[in-house]
């Protein structure tokens, strides 16, 4: 049973209404639910944490394995969970310039927003992640504590896989802004 995030009531974004055709929902939807499982990386982290704290100061014993665990732990989540803030409207904002405008102005700063800064970051990222995360694969790089963990790359491969998930999110967002241009917004029934 698939979790239909667009229907809960009222409108995901904060800031725009914006029209949803079937394939951005389907979109929206996919980047949300991989958020959503990704969410419990947070509860794992907490008592990775916790599990670090009490070795350390009750046991006299740190582990730099564990350390290195939660840093690996707050990367993901925070690169996958970039691309559910996203959908939602929940990531920072400068609205200055944009917030005295109408609606449709509104719609046409977001449009030129994504396609002429937003796209072109996660693009240049995504350029560059690429070969990044692939040294990092071919060469099996490791830590470089002697206790610390190995696969390096896998986490260097979150890099890749949360643009990518950025990526469809924008693309989703352009695509909904425009119909929303082209259509105005869904009454509703």
């Amino acid at each position: 049973m698939s979790k239909d995030f667009t229907s809960v009531e009222g409108s995901l974004d904060k800031k725009l209404q914006l029209r949803h055709l079937p394939v951005t929902k389907k979109i929206d939807n996919f980047v949300l639910g991989v958020g959503e499982v990704f969410n419990w990386l947070w509860v794992v982290l907490v008592a990775v944490i916790i599990l670090n704290v009490i070795l350390r100061y009750v046991f006299k014993n740190g582990m730099i394995e564990l350390e290195e665990l939660q840093w690996h732990l707050y990367c993901i989540g925070w690169l996958v969970g970039l691309s559910s803030t996203y959908i939602v409207d929940s990531h920072v904002r400068v609205d200055v310039l944009s917030e005295r405008l109408d609606y449709r102005k509104k719609l046409w700063f977001e449009l030129f927003g994504i396609l002429i800064l937003f796209l072109p970051f996660v693009i240049l990222v995504l350029y560059y992640a690429v070969p990044f995360f692939e040294l990092s694969w071919t060469t099996s790089e490791r830590s470089t504590s002697a206790n610390g963990l190995p696969a390096r790359w896998f986490v260097k491969g979150f890099l890749v896989i949360s643009f990518f998930l950025l990526l469809i999110a924008g693309l989703s967002r352009i695509t909904r802004v425009i119909a929303t241009l082209k259509f105005g917004l869904e009454t509703k029934k």
